[in-house]
């Protein structure tokens, strides 16, 4: 398939370039800085602006999906704002450009910890992530009210940390998953699998869905 990669050398959207990669997926890589990428005969580097959504649609023309890595970075002060800036600048691309497949990497922050209470909204929540949690958040929100997308909207567990490409692992949709320990964790190889998984063969259209161990 033709995939389109925003934020393809982040901490996330690196494990899905390389997951695509190698699944013998062309992948358009539309980063910041190409010079980030290593070379590979199916990676198509491209410069871009994801904060215009006009830049967004000609980057992405073409495609068969458009997966969604994008992140302003967990340090930047104005998180929120340009986290949401960025999501409606890529939802709008997406539209203009005609694609209506759209898959987004979201937050564990927004999943349910019993019913009615997210994460992101206990008092323990930690403050340091809180502001890109709550922009993540949004993000689905914005993509719920879109019904001419096909958009999937994938959150990792609690615990979303470098480990093992296992391909063993739970799916779930809006409740946090824990293992038998209690814990709540999903490498990011795994997680890569995940979204691609949905790439190649769609299960959640219009659904936010989880993976973890």
């Amino acid at each position: 398939m033709k995939i389109a990669l925003i934020g393809a050398t982040g901490f996330v959207g690196t494990a899905i370039l390389k997951e695509a990669l190698d699944r013998g997926h062309e992948v358009t890589a539309i980063v910041r800085n190409t010079e980030k990428l290593k070379p590979h005969p199916k990676c198509h580097p491209l410069k871009g602006d994801v904060y215009k959504s006009d830049e967004v649609a000609r980057l992405v023309a073409g495609h068969d999906v458009v997966i969604s890595a994008f992140n302003p970075g967990w340090t930047n002060p104005d998180i929120y704002n340009l986290q949401v800036r960025g999501a409606r600048a890529i939802i709008d691309g997406v539209k203009k450009a005609g694609i209506t497949r759209l898959l987004f990497v979201g937050g564990a922050g927004s999943l349910e910890v019993k019913p009615g209470v997210q994460s992101v909204d206990l008092p323990e929540f930690p403050a340091e992530i809180k502001p890109g949690a709550l922009a993540t958040r949004e993000a689905l929100n914005l993509l719920r009210k879109e019904p001419s997308l096909e958009w999937s909207f994938l959150s990792p567990s609690a615990d979303l940390s470098p480990g093992t490409r296992t391909g063993k692992f739970r799916l779930g949709t809006d409740q946090l998953l824990r293992d038998a320990d209690g814990e709540s964790r999903i490498s990011v190889e795994d997680y890569a699998v995940a979204m691609i998984d949905e790439v190649e063969k769609p299960q959640h259209i219009r659904r936010r869905f989880t993976v973890g161990y």
